[in-house]
């Protein structure tokens, strides 16, 4: 089964129309997109857009043979202009699927959103999931979504990315799935940050005009095992560290910063995280970090190592220096030592948070100067040991690693 994706962005394409945002300004030449519609074997035709005809004569083909026209979403505006000789568009009821004489099978799939999703099976046995914008699946049960993984889908990566997380969920998106980016929108600049956000997910994007086979092999980047992320303080570090496991079911998220009673402040900042985070992620407040590196398990946020240092150094007695200099430096030595080590050794994904405090103000306490030195000499070994590190800066994220 071949595909030919006619447009991959946003229902009001990109750059949006009279849009000023710098999104919109730098998505020109191979970054402007079209809205998504896909042409499956030249048979079938997912969403009928503007300039359809156009968009298929300029990769290459043909919407002469196109047997079915199918829509997945409510299209607002002014009526799309049917080209002469297609079917007219329409959607097929949730649950019902469509046998066409092409030998495509076309099943509706019911979504969480004004919409419905289409699973196309091919002639050849390949297996095809397209979702509308802003959609999810509904009422996914595992073992019930499908025998096995599709071999390619196309969802809103960007928008929805908890809809990834729950075909993941049901083994309906596995490790060999192609997951294709479309519905693409000026949520996220194009080009290099676009990429880097998709590859997070285990995603990818694809030019308009594009011609994929469903179930060939595509050398998509490995989501990293091990990911670090450095940041200022309110530098997005956390949102971004929360942002590549959203597309993952089965988070759990460890806070390392524990409850602190009566601190009120504190209470609000845990709850606007709280809030932030997907409904199917589990939370455990610990420092106890090793046991949980060394268990097999779903993948773990750790935010954050700075209050996982302030932890370790009372245990030692950091703070006082005489108690510093009889053991205590050697101790916190062996227990940043046993962290590391564990990640080095662990199975399981990790996306770990630390501040960045080395590049400020020098304190102007002793203490405050040992946590400093001790801070960066502990980002700096944890970062040893992953495939990936960034730096945070302004809601924008450096690469430093990977």
């Amino acid at each position: 089964m071949e595909l030919t994706l006619l447009g991959t962005g946003a229902p009001a394409g990109l750059p949006r129309p009279d849009c000023p945002c710098a999104a919109c300004a730098t998505a020109l030449g191979a970054d402007a997109r079209a809205a998504t519609a896909v042409l499956v074997d030249g048979a079938l035709l997912l969403d009928l857009t503007p300039g359809a005809a156009f968009a298929a004569a300029r990769a290459g083909r043909s919407l002469a043979g196109v047997r079915q026209v199918l829509l997945s979403h409510p299209h607002n505006g002014p009526p799309v202009e049917v080209p002469a000789g297609l079917p007219q568009p329409g959607r097929v009821p949730d649950g019902r699927e469509l046998a066409l004489l092409t030998g495509h099978r076309v099943r509706a799939l019911a979504m969480d959103s004004p919409g419905t999703g289409y699973a196309v099976t091919g002639p050849d046995g390949k297996r095809l999931l397209y979702l509308p914008p802003g959609c999810a699946p509904a009422g996914l049960e595992e073992g019930t979504a499908s025998a096995e993984p599709y071999d390619m889908v196309l969802v809103d990566v960007v928008g929805r990315p908890d809809a990834l997380a729950r075909l993941r969920a049901v083994g309906a998106a596995g490790p060999t799935t192609d997951v294709v980016a479309v519905h693409l929108d000026h949520d996220v600049p194009p080009g290099p940050e676009l990429r880097r956000r998709l590859a997070a997910a285990g995603a990818r994007a694809v030019r308009d005009g594009a011609t994929l086979a469903v179930g060939a092999y595509e050398n998509v980047p490995d989501v990293p095992r091990r990911t670090l992320v450095l940041g200022g303080a309110r530098s997005g570090k956390s949102v971004e560290a929360e942002r590549r496991l959203e597309a993952f079911p089965d988070v759990l998220y460890v806070a390392t910063g524990g409850t602190r009673k009566g601190d009120g402040e504190w209470a609000d900042r845990v709850a606007v995280h709280r809030e932030r985070r997907p409904g199917s992620w589990r939370t455990v407040e610990t420092c106890d970090l090793v046991p949980m590196l060394a268990q097999e398990g779903p993948p773990l946020l750790i935010d954050c190592l700075s209050l996982w240092l302030t932890d370790a150094m009372d245990a030692v007695g950091a703070w006082d220096d005489a108690e510093w200099a009889d053991g205590g430096e050697k101790a916190l030595r062996e227990r940043v030592h046993a962290l590391t080590d564990a990640l080095r050794c662990t199975r399981r994904a990790v996306v770990a948070v630390s501040n960045e405090v080395g590049s400020g103000i020098v304190p102007a306490t002793a203490s405050g100067r040992r946590y400093r030195d001790e801070l960066g000499r502990l980002n700096a070994a944890f970062a040893a040991e992953c495939e990936q590190v960034l730096l945070v800066v302004a809601g924008q994220a450096v690469v430093l690693r990977g």
